[in-house]
């Protein structure tokens, strides 16, 4: 079962896509999030989530406060998961269903905060890098990324000018978060 951890819709289940996605453990949100809510990725914040299975980020993040969010998701089973589990908790969400590359590449005037990443595992290193580069046009300067993967994947190739800030491992699951450089380094 999939609750939301914290927030305005703390406990709502939600549902998951029957097969193709990999819904993120209740455990490994609630660490997560919480170094986020620590570090202020969240409160007031501008959150994309990109390949947003059963929606469980992006909803985790608007039930903590975040000012927009939008969760795209290719998969039309699981896009029309992720509209029921919005409606469901009653958290305004923007729902985008489109390619992750296809929804940068056509992305204008919106920057994020905080993007999250937890690719299907057969999204290669290369393609996730691609669409990596392509996320760091639509970021504030002092943005986080948040790429979710197998602990048997090689860290992330991250965009010019970030940095891994962190590394954990929750059993099969490693989470990787970057930022931007500082200008003085």
């Amino acid at each position: 079962m999939t609750r939301i951890v914290a927030g305005t819709a703390k406990g709502r289940i939600l549902q998951v896509p029957k097969s193709g996605t990999r819904p993120t453990s209740e455990k490994v949100r609630e660490a997560l999030f919480s170094r986020l809510v620590h570090r202020g990725y969240v409160e007031g914040c501008r959150v994309l989530d990109l390949y947003a299975g059963s929606g469980a980020i992006g909803l985790e993040a608007a039930s903590r406060g975040a000012a927009t969010v939008i969760l795209v998701e290719n998969n039309p089973a699981a896009a029309k998961i992720i509209h029921a589990n919005a409606a469901a908790t009653g958290l305004g969400v923007s729902i985008v269903k489109q390619s992750a590359a296809s929804y940068l590449a056509a992305l204008h005037g919106i920057e994020f905060d905080l993007a999250v990443l937890d690719p299907p595992y057969d999204v290669g290193e290369e393609e996730l890098a691609t669409v990596l580069g392509e996320l760091a046009a639509h970021l504030v300067p002092d943005a986080m990324i948040v790429v979710e993967r197998s602990k048997r994947s090689p860290e992330p190739t991250w965009p010019e000018g970030y940095v891994l800030d962190d590394q954990r491992t929750w059993g099969d699951t490693t989470v990787w978060t970057a930022t931007a450089l500082d200008s003085d380094e």
